[in-house]
């Protein structure tokens, strides 16, 4: 969508490629070129064998070819998919303009043995009872803040009825969370491409710390953060104001450098 230097979508664990802006135009109109694609498995792709950040890093190659090989894009990412954008910028980091990190979920470390039970009773109730199923499971594990429950069960509803192959996500559900994007906070210190880091506050995302989105903020060498007040509506599902934030980031001389 759009003309201009290309950005490139990349969206989180059971959404889809409608999920980074949240339909917002915002940065067609400041002049980019949006390039989304739904990753293996999730929305209108084919289902996979295998969705560790390996591959997803080498789909993302893929399309970068594709779609843009003569520019140098940036990658904007929400979880699953700024995990991905990392694997691809460490291994490519010439072929990367910037980086938009919307809500980080892990530090590059094995993820603990109750976060995995957690990802596998989603699978489990996917696979047994559908969106339905996984719901019931969500819901008993949600842990926001009163304000912000129906508001979370909604989104996450709406994006579950999304894809074509349910059985596919519920195989990423147990993938992914066991795949390790990257080495640690010290393999980000290496990474000297400019960076954006969204972060949100707890009581409406805890499942995308705000202390994992500081700790990436702070171990990229070009990092910087940004957030939503405390009390509001996370900047991550505010499309237009993401949109608008991303395009101030993007405008910024050492990022206009590189994508030019």
């Amino acid at each position: 969508m759009g003309e201009g230097p290309p950005i490139i979508l990349l969206h989180g664990l059971t959404a889809t490629r409608s999920y980074v802006l949240h339909g917002s135009v915002a940065l067609v109109r400041r002049g980019y070129r949006l390039i989304s694609y739904d990753a293996r498995g999730h929305g209108e792709s084919s289902p996979a064998e295998s969705y560790d950040y390996e591959v997803l890093a080498e789909d993302l190659g893929a399309v970068i070819a594709d779609r843009c090989p003569d520019e140098r894009p940036v990658l904007s990412g929400h979880s699953m998919g700024c995990h991905t954008a990392i694997r691809y910028a460490l291994e490519h980091t010439e072929r990367v303009a910037a980086l938009v990190l919307i809500s980080p979920a892990a530090l590059g470390l094995p993820t603990a043995d109750e976060v995995l039970a957690h990802w596998d009773g989603l699978a489990d109730g996917l696979e047994k009872r559908g969106v339905d199923g996984f719901m019931d499971a969500y819901e008993g594990d949600l842990e926001v803040t009163p304000d912000w429950r129906e508001t979370a069960l909604g989104i996450t509803r709406q994006r579950l009825e999304r894809h074509r192959h349910p059985e596919a996500v519920a195989a990423a559900l147990r993938q992914v969370p066991r795949s390790i994007a990257f080495d640690g906070l010290d393999e980000l210190r290496t990474l000297d491409v400019p960076a954006l880091v969204v972060a949100s506050h707890d009581d409406a995302d805890p499942g995308h710390p705000f202390s994992i989105a500081e700790a990436w903020a702070e171990a990229l060498p070009d990092g910087r953060l940004i957030s939503e007040d405390r009390g509001k509506s996370p900047l991550a599902w505010q499309g237009g104001r993401l949109s608008r934030a991303i395009a101030d980031f993007i405008d910024e001389p050492a990022v206009r450098e590189r994508l030019d």
